[in-house]
């Protein structure tokens, strides 16, 4: 039985198609190939021609409805063709274009003068030209961005005969330009409001820093002193410190250390630590019992809120002796880099304080103190790490170090503590993008019998970068 439920006649040589019914045992297996073959080409046939209609198209109908504008014109500009799509454009009737008006007469008055000093010449010249843009009236006296693409029609001896153009609309890109304009103009004046922004805060930054030190050293009896302070960002308020002022009628203290961290909590602690130690002075000077007094203060003030600062410091009392010209110095250092001692026979060594501990961490800290004396010829310094954990060599990634400072300040033993400062900031100009930290740089010294000739500078210099 057949799926239809009609009984296929055995003997019948064409099987009834008009059931879809597949053919007897015995049959043509290829007639249904035939069949299925005929019925896709009848299909390809409506689709060709269903094609061919939608290109039936005059010629001139695919001239005056083309998405751009033709026009063809005579070699004086007198406009002798324009299809509907320009006129439609410019809201112009043809009667009273062609013939009668010239190219330039579609022109703004900027487009005429382009048009006459650039765009005709270049086209007699090369005989093409394109992608010119212009500006076009419309009636209704609105401007219309276009771009204008002529070529020179010439006849079988060469001569010209016609120009023909093709004008293109381009409103869409002239607004997509604007907008691209807007947008560059807006990031330039971001940009702008930005680098004064950035310059505001440095300037205020720069001012903030140079509140944290003095602005000159005071003269110290029998001695001669000088300061650095290298900025290594000016965009980063610094924690380093230093300072040098009387205690009595001839004694005098001096400090210097570095805050951890940067910013304006670094800088609140260290003018906390600035006055700090100026006040513990006056009411004991020994040095030890200064930095005790900055520890105790430090930790109260910031252990209980989770948040603990601290600094490193050393903290030192002068003691000239008019009779003989030396100085005894007494400090005491708090987890600080030692102090070098620069000796007039043009030695260099380290006066050791280890075992320091940092100053506010622990509620009682233990701090070491020690003793030397500055003959004349003789510079105690100090500074900060800044000064030897600056990154050296080609790949920058070798630290300066304790030894490569003392060799270089045993170059310098024996000058003036303003020639020592000076040496010191030159070679941290050398260090460039390797220094990455604030440094300060603080020098103290005993004038020889003989001294050096290098100028005075100011006695406190500060710079910033």
């Amino acid at each position: 039985m057949c799926r239809t439920g009609r009984q296929t006649d055995p003997a019948d040589p064409h099987p009834d198609t008009r059931t879809g019914t597949d053919p007897a045992a015995g049959a043509d297996p290829a007639a249904g190939t035939d069949a299925g073959t005929d019925v896709e080409a009848d299909n390809g046939k409506t689709s060709d021609a269903a094609f061919a209609a939608l290109l039936e198209d005059s010629a001139e109908d695919l001239y005056e409805s083309a998405p751009c504008g033709y026009l063809s014109m005579l070699m004086d500009g007198t406009i002798a063709k324009i299809n509907t799509t320009l006129l439609d454009w410019l809201g112009l009737d043809r009667e009273a274009v062609v013939g009668r008006m010239r190219f330039t007469d579609l022109l703004t008055v900027g487009g005429k003068l382009y048009h006459e000093t650039h765009f005709a010449p270049l086209l007699r010249m090369q005989g093409r030209i394109g992608g010119i843009a212009l500006e076009m009236k419309q009636a209704d006296g609105a401007r219309m961005p276009v771009l204008v693409s002529s070529v020179v029609k010439c006849g079988g001896g060469g001569e010209p005969l016609l120009i023909r153009t093709t004008v293109f609309d381009a409103r869409d890109r002239r607004a997509y330009e604007e907008e691209l304009l807007r947008g560059r103009k807006a990031a330039e004046e971001a940009r702008r409001q930005a680098e004064a922004d950035r310059a505001r805060l440095q300037e205020a930054l720069a001012v903030l820093q140079q509140s944290l030190l003095p602005a000159t050293l005071p003269p110290v009896p029998g001695m001669e002193t000088a300061a650095h302070y290298y900025t290594a960002s000016p965009d980063r308020l610094g924690g380093d410190f230093y300072d040098v002022f009387p205690l009595d009628g001839k004694r005098f203290a001096f400090f210097l250390g570095d805050v951890c961290g940067k910013g304006p909590q670094a800088a609140a602690v260290t003018s906390l630590t600035r006055y700090t130690l100026r006040a513990a002075a006056l009411h004991d000077s020994e040095p030890v019992a200064a930095l005790s007094t900055l520890n105790k203060v430090l930790h109260e003030r910031y252990s209980a809120d989770g948040d603990p600062r601290y600094c490193t410091a050393v903290f030192g009392v002068l003691e000239p002796d008019p009779a003989t010209g030396q100085v005894t110095v007494r400090i005491a250092s708090g987890g600080h880099p030692p102090a070098l001692v620069l000796r007039a026979d043009g030695t260099a060594d380290f006066l050791p304080t280890p075992g320091g501990l940092l100053v506010g961490v622990l509620p009682d800290a233990r701090f070491v103190a020690a003793t030397t004396v500055l003959a004349p010829g003789d510079t105690l310094l100090l500074y900060t790490d800044g000064l030897t954990e600056a990154r050296t060599g080609e790949d920058r990634d070798t630290l300066y170090g304790d030894e490569a400072l003392r060799a270089f300040a045993a170059e310098h033993a024996g000058r003036r503590p303003q020639a020592v400062v000076q040496a010191l900031t030159g070679l941290l100009d050398e260090f460039g993008d390797g220094l990455d930290d604030d440094t300060a740089l603080l020098a103290l010294g005993v004038p020889a019998s003989d001294p050096d000739p290098t100028p005075d500078p100011d006695p406190a210099t500060k710079s910033t970068r």
